[in-house]
């Protein structure tokens, strides 16, 4: 006779569907970070794909990694779905470039702004 309980634990728990999350990164300094010059970080507005927000924000800061930049911190503003709740004004761009992420499971970066000098993080070599 077979062991019904061991038939269960095989059972696969339904995969959770991919969501798009709006995140915002703030980065540093580092050397080949591909900022302008007297740039002392930055700021991304990044819609990356995941089955939860924490998903989407270690996916995001891993790629940034890979790609010589220096995550300092991550503000997670939800799906489409709850900033719609929040009263947030989201144009067609936007709208357009939640679907590419969620398309090709992906992190997009949909927009940089260079911090100066008084503004946002800066390197660990300049506190």
């Amino acid at each position: 006779m077979a062991d019904k309980t061991a038939d269960k634990s095989k059972e696969k728990k339904p995969k959770k569907p991919q969501q798009v999350y709006t995140l915002l990164v703030e980065i540093g300094r580092k050397e080949g970070d591909g900022l302008p010059k007297g740039a002392t970080g930055a700021a991304l507005v990044i819609y990356a794909s995941g089955v939860d927000e924490e998903e989407a924000v270690r996916e995001t800061v891993a790629i940034l990694k890979q790609a010589d930049t220096a995550p300092l911190d991550v503000t997670g503003y939800g799906t489409l779905e709850e900033r719609l709740e929040l009263g947030h004004d989201i144009p067609e761009e936007e709208r357009e470039l939640m679907a590419r992420a969620l398309a090709e499971n992906s992190v997009i970066v949909a927009q940089m702004e260079p911090y100066f000098e008084g503004q946002g993080y800066k390197s660990e070599s300049e506190h």
